[in-house]
Order: C-alpha cells, then structure tokens, then sequence
C-alpha cells in the first residue's frame, strides 16, 4: 500500500510540473528521501535556517513581476456596484450572441467563446468580491459581499435556465467541429449543464418551480455559510474547571467582567475548543463543551432541514430518483452503489479495529478516574467528548508523545518556511515574500496596504526556479490568525483564475490560504501542532495546485477539477508530514529563533534545562512516526459517520420520506452505531441531543453546492472535505 501511494504521489508530482521538469522533478523527489546519515536516518534534505526570500534578497529576475496583485479596497457600496456592472456586462454578452447568431451558423468560436471569456473576466473580480465575507474585519462589507453573492447567484440561475442561448450551445455542439480537448471539454459540460439546471423540463409549470427552488437554495446556502462563519458564541469557566489545559492557551482567554468576574471565557473557534476538549481534566467540562458546541447554531436547524427538501424535490423534477444520483452522476464515482459499497465496505473493515480502540481506550479512563480517586464515576462507558482526551491521554503515555512539547519544534514561521522550500525543490519554485516599500512598489494604487484585506496577511509572488527559466507563476496569499468574523477553520480559496486572455497572453493566478493557528505571545511564538503542521502542508498543497495549474480557460482552472479528485493532491503530499528526514528539515526550536524567546523558554524550563536540540530529537521523531495509525480506526469511522449520513438523507426512497426525517436524531443515532461512542442517548436522554445543522463538518454539506456556476462567479472553500470526496454535495 505504502509503494502504491508512492508511486501515486511521484505521478500528481510530475503532473503539476511542467513537461520541461519532469526528470528533475524525479530527481527532486528522491534527493528529499535521500541517504542515511544518522543512526535512524534522519538527515534534512532542506534547510530552515535561511530566511525567506525577500524582494531586497532575490534575483534581479524576480523583483517585478509582470502582473500587479489584486487590490482589496472594496468597500459595502463598491462591491454591489461592481456586481450590478459584471452581471449586466455577463447579460448583454448573452443577449448580444442572442441577436447575432442563428441556430444554423452557430459554432464554438461564435457561440462559447465569447461566453468564456465574460467569464474569465468576471472571475477577476468576483471571487473578490465573494471572498470578503470570510476574511473582511468590517460588518458591512461582509453583509455587502453575502449580498453580492446573492445577485451573482440569482444571475446564474436567470443564466442557466436561458433557453434561447441553450438552443445555440447545443446547435453548436451537433456541428461537430474538431476543437482542442479543453475547448471540446468546455462546449460539452456547459450544454450539460444547461440541462442539469432544468433546460430537459418543458416549459412551464415544473420548469418555473425548478428555477424557484434553486434561487431558494441559493439564499438558504448563503445564509447558512455566514451563520458559521460569523458564531461567536462560548462559554464561561471557571479556571478550576479547566484545570489540564495549558496556560498558553488559557492566557488567550477572554477575562470576565460583571457577572463573569473571576470566569474565563472559551470560544468555539479552533485554537480554543481543540485544546479545551484534548486537556480539561474534568469530565464534566468536556461534556459542556461538547454539547455547547452541537448546538451553538439553533438558527440553522431550520434552514438544514428545507434544504434537504428541496434538494430532494429539485432532483426528482429533473427525473432522478433523488438528489444523490442527481450529483454523484457528474463525478468519477458516478452511482450512489459506488459510494455506498465504499462506504460499507470501510465500515466493515474498521469495525473490529474500532472496537479493539475503544475498549483499550475505555481501560485508560477507568485507569486515570481510580488513580484521581474517581473510581465511582467510572460507568463503563467511553462518551464521545472523552476521546480526544483520552486519545491524547494514550500517545502521552503509551508512545511517549507530548504534543505541547513537540509544538515547540514547530514555529509556524519556520514551518512555513519549511514548507516552501520542499514545494520549491519538488516543483521548480521559488517564492518571494513581499513586504513594506516592496508592496507599494507593485500596488496598482501605490498603496502597500491595498494590497492585502488585513494587516497580518502576507503575500507572496511565485516564479519559476532560475534553472526553470525565471517564468512568473501567480501570488499567494497566507492568512494565519483567528479574528472575529472571519472563516473558522483551514481553507484554500482562488483569488484570481489563471487562464489564457482573448489577446493570446496568460493572466496568472492569486490563491490565499485562510487558517486559524493560535497567534504569537511576547513569550512564545505561534507553534503548531503535528497536526496542524499537517493541516497546513495539506492546504499550501491545494495552494500550490492551483498556483501550477496552466488551463484555457478559467473554469477548468486549479482545484476545479471534479470534486472526488480535488482531495487527492493535497492527501498524497501530506505524506511529507510523517516522513524522518522532511520533519527533521522542518523542526527548530522556537528558543533558537531569538534571544527573548529563549530566556522565555527558560524562564519556564528552570535555570538549569539543558537546552533543547535546535532541530527535533531523533527520538521524537521514531515515537511520533509509531503514532501515524494510533486510534485509526475509530478516527476513520467518526468520518465514515459524516459520509453514510450524507448519503441517507440525500437518498431516500420518496420525498415522503425524507419530508418524515427527524435529522437531528437520525445524526445522532448513526453516530452511536457506526463509533459506538457513547452519548447522552445511552443515559436515557434520546438522540435529540446535538443538530447537525450546528456542525462545520455536516454544514459543508450545504455550502456552495446548490449555486449554479455557469459564470464560475465563486468557487468553493477548499480543504475542510477530506473525507467527503464522493458524497452528494
């Protein structure tokens, strides 16, 4: 399995290359997981210790690149003006094809290509504009941008349902005239898609609720995407009651005033709820959290449940027995069988491992409860807010895995530097990070300012390697820190598409990796756990996708490719993440980074630590690596529970049926039998205890995927579908 995975990685590699690097990329590939040179073979094959490439440091050849970045200026009045002025300019395009062309005379270059090329340009500017509501500071231009969205959407569907240029791309179509493969790729998915958005349905009645019910879900989506993005709920504690949880992370907590004098507050954003459910020694803190967190957005359950409905409805209009078959059919795995045989057959594979896990994991528990003098507590059961816990209580104690301790190895500035360094060597890269004066030298505007959405982003150009031939790439984007308003969790999005303009010349991508890392103290610096050192390698992948990738046409360009493959990149160069000699490279100790931060460090570890290896200890390496498949089963099988829950509810037997549905409990339910984590149900509470329609995990299900897309006017969050790569969005 391992050699295969090998040699599926070494081929996406040589895929994203270009032709040109195909034996260097092989020759990159294997100088990474080069020879031996200490006793567990751990030598780095890059280096951290040099800075990032600054403008003031780089090659003449890659001081100014050709194309200037994006600016960010928008403002709540511009981007509804600007979206007023790109849907009518996409309109009269249509109309004036409309006019100008007859059924019999139409062709690919008369017909789809002025239509492509709207859409290249429109892209420019929209997916902008649609990126604000995740990332903007500002209230309204957040509320402007959802409201953008919206018209872009009701655009798209008035677009896709137009009947008179529908009959053009089809006549188009039968002409059969022989065009490139990604011109013949465009003209056929298009005239499919016009028949997917209710083109087959007769004028009429049903076609008029088809058209209805897409608007609709198009809201729904929208408005159920801000509710996530904007939650800003949590929970006040008593310090006592989070007694275990490290003090780095405590310290960022808000300090309670009023009522909450004395309390301390936990948010349900990611660098305070991961490490609040990992450590809180108190059982019945982690049982707040959780069910806090199930059900932190009520305002959703609404909005999930007619969703689900409507979906169910809008599929049997177009003549399929359910929403599931209407979406799977478009993707590689085609049949709802595939994914369901899949499905079943992972969960009848990890059931034995899963139980031999929790019982193992449930012996740990009553272990730690009778050394706390607890032992009355325990009820022989193993609930679900107990597993992270006691998953990390087992790699602490039973492979030697302290994750606060490794984090220290991992700064995310040296990580990042790291990282770019490997996609520089596999792929024939260098990146430039651009700051200061270097901003406004390249600003449209002659503002550096402009040129990002917040003053903690940074920005990157990308080029060619010198030995590559210096050729400009595209820009990238990281913005790393949590704030109030901004997406939740770790997200690759396109900025800018890459494509081939109507002149003949390339116009080159600008992608941004939205994460949230916990932010640097005057002690620390922001460090990353294994996981999230993961979390971000997976993301830059997608990152580094979309920056490579070299189409005609916007629409095909990076990550839009079919969605049960979009995963597979970024999955595959995970694998760096676990390999010796690449975590070696990576690691450095965040006291060699500067003075201050070592008389912090031992200030903490006592005047007489030895001081910590520069890079991480060989044998941290060996016990991390032993960790890899650790509680593996029961990790996979909570996944397989937000699949065969997609799956359910998105192929019932009739719209009676799912109109019957009670989500909540049917979550719930399948939760318990395919983990066989205990919950509230197993004390007499019923299954009516969490709302999927609250969870960021089961909430992908509904973002994005409703909106027709025939103007590309915004793609989709990348990164947080792992394990939803065939599932019927």
């Amino acid at each position: 399995m391992l050699a295969l995975s090998f040699l599926l990685f070494i081929g996406i590699v040589l895929v994203l290359a270009p032709p040109s690097h195909f034996a260097s990329r092989v020759s990159a590939i294997f100088k990474q997981l080069g020879p031996i040179g200490t006793k567990t073979g751990l030598r780095p094959s890059v280096s951290v210790s040099r800075p990032l490439t600054t403008v003031a440091m780089a090659p003449q050849a890659f001081k100014k690149p050709p194309q200037a970045p994006p600016l960010f200026t928008g403002t709540s009045q511009s981007v509804i003006d600007d979206t007023k002025r790109i849907v009518e300019k996409s309109r009269s395009t249509e109309d004036k094809i409309v006019a100008a062309v007859k059924a019999q005379d139409a062709t690919f270059e008369n017909v789809m290509l002025p239509m492509a090329y709207d859409e290249n340009d429109g892209g420019l500017e929209t997916h902008i504009i649609g990126f604000y509501q995740s990332v903007s500071t500002n209230q309204e231009l957040r509320d402007a941008s959802t409201k953008a969205e919206e018209m872009m959407d009701d655009f798209s569907i008035e677009s896709s349902m137009r009947e008179d240029v529908y009959k053009l791309v089809e006549a188009a179509l039968k002409k059969g005239e022989k065009l490139d493969a990604e011109s013949q790729r465009l003209l056929e998915k298009v005239h499919k898609d016009y028949i997917r958005n209710g083109l087959g349905l007769p004028a009429g009645p049903k076609r008029d609720r088809f058209k209805e019910i897409k608007k609709r879900l198009s809201q729904l989506c929208i408005v159920f995407s801000k509710n996530l993005n904007e939650e800003i709920g949590g929970l006040w504690f008593d310090p006592k009651d989070l007694e275990g949880v490290p003090e780095d992370v405590l310290s960022l907590f808000a300090k309670g005033e009023g009522e909450n004098a004395g309390k301390i507050k936990m948010t349900f954003k990611y660098p305070d709820i991961i490490p609040t459910t990992k450590y809180a020694k108190n059982p019945e803190t982690r049982k707040t959290v959780y069910l806090a967190n199930e059900n932190k957005l009520p305002q959703n359950i609404p909005i999930f449940r007619e969703v689900i409905l409507l979906r169910d409805e809008a599929a049997r209009l177009l003549g399929y027995p359910n929403h599931a078959t209407f979406v799977i059919e478009d993707k590689m795995a085609k049949t709802p069988k595939t994914v369901d045989d899949f499905l079943g057959d992972l969960r009848t594979r990890l059931a034995k491992g899963g139980e031999k896990e929790r019982k193992a994991l449930t012996e740990l528990k009553k272990k730690e409860l009778t050394e706390m003098g607890m032992a009355d507590s325990f009820d022989g059961r193993y609930y679900i807010w107990d597993n992270r816990y006691y998953d990390r209580l087992m790699l602490e104690q039973d492979y030697s895995l302290d994750q606060e301790k490794l984090a220290e190895w991992f700064p995310l500035e040296t990580s990042i530097r790291g990282m770019l360094t490997i996609f520089e060597t596999l792929f024939g890269m260098t990146f430039v990070e651009i700051t200061g004066e270097d901003r406004g030298a390249i600003s449209p505007s002659g503002k550096g300012d402009d040129i990002v959405w917040h003053p903690e982003v940074q920005v990157f150009s990308a080029w060619d390697s010198e030995d590559q031939g210096s050729g400009f790439v595209g820009y990238l984007y990281l913005d790393l820190h949590p704030r109030e308003g901004k997406y939740g969790h770790a997200a690759n999005f396109n900025i800018q598409p890459g494509f081939v303009q109507e002149n003949g010349t390339r116009r080159y991508p600008v992608t941004a990796l939205v994460c949230n890392f916990s932010k640097p103290t005057l002690k620390k610096p922001s460090l990353l756990k294994h996981s999230e050192v993961t979390t971000l390698f997976h993301e830059l992948g997608h990152g580094i996708h979309d920056l490579v990738s070299k189409t005609h046409y916007s629409r095909f360009h990076g990550t839009n490719v079919v969605r049960d493959f979009v995963e597979a990149p970024s999955q595959m160069l995970e694998n760096w993440c676990w390999t010796p000699s690449q975590l070696k490279a990576l690691s450095h100790h965040y006291s060699s980074l500067s003075p201050e931060y070592e008389a912090a460090w031992r200030e903490r570890a006592g005047e007489g630590a030895p001081k910590p290896e520069k890079q991480l200890p060989d044998k941290m390496i060996e016990d991390l690596i032993k960790t890899k498949h650790v509680n593996y089963a029961m990790f996979n099988l909570r996944q397989l529970h937000f699949g065969i829950f997609d799956m359910t509810v998105h192929e019932p037997k009739s719209h009676a049926e799912v109109e019957s549905f009670h989500f909540s409990e049917m979550y719930n339910k399948l939760g318990y039998d395919v983990t066989q984590l205990d919950t509230p149900a197993q004390l007499g509470g019923g299954y009516d205890f969490g709302k999927p329609s609250s969870s960021t995990n089961i909430g992908v299900l509904l973002i994005c995927y409703d909106r027709t897309r025939r103007n590309n006017l915004r793609s989709p969050p990348r990164g947080v579908r792992r394990w939803l790569l065939w599932l019927p969005f």
